[in-house]
């Protein structure tokens, strides 16, 4: 975990799995961005598949990696490359909402 000011926090939960079809990877995880009041304000998963943005007619994409732009967004699909892209894309997000909120993206504390 990662505290910033403000009570703003991350959490980080990643484990290997066998690779399968909705998570080819081999990785479950869950990257989340949680504000004062313990609320998820963004997140980056692969619990569970999306709907590809642009029509509800197209279909679920297989592969179950996803991330939640805002706390209210149903999620849309994420292209996962390896595991440094992803927590460079998840922390690209997290400074996004910070920044957004006037607070420091700089980490006070680390669990």
């Amino acid at each position: 975990m990662h505290w910033y000011e403000g009570g703003y926090w991350v959490n980080f939960e990643i484990r290997r799995v066998e690779p399968t079809t909705e998570r080819p990877h081999g990785l479950s995880c869950s990257f989340t961005l949680h504000g004062p009041e313990n609320r998820r304000l963004i997140g980056f998963d692969n619990a569970h598949s999306v709907v590809a943005r642009g029509g509800r007619f197209k279909k679920r994409p297989v592969v179950t990696d996803h991330w939640h732009r805002t706390e209210v967004d149903p999620g849309r699909p994420y292209a996962f490359q390896d595991a440094a892209e992803l927590i460079d894309d998840f922390f690209d997000e997290v400074e996004r909402v910070l920044t957004e909120r006037g607070i420091s993206f700089q980490a006070v504390d680390e669990e």
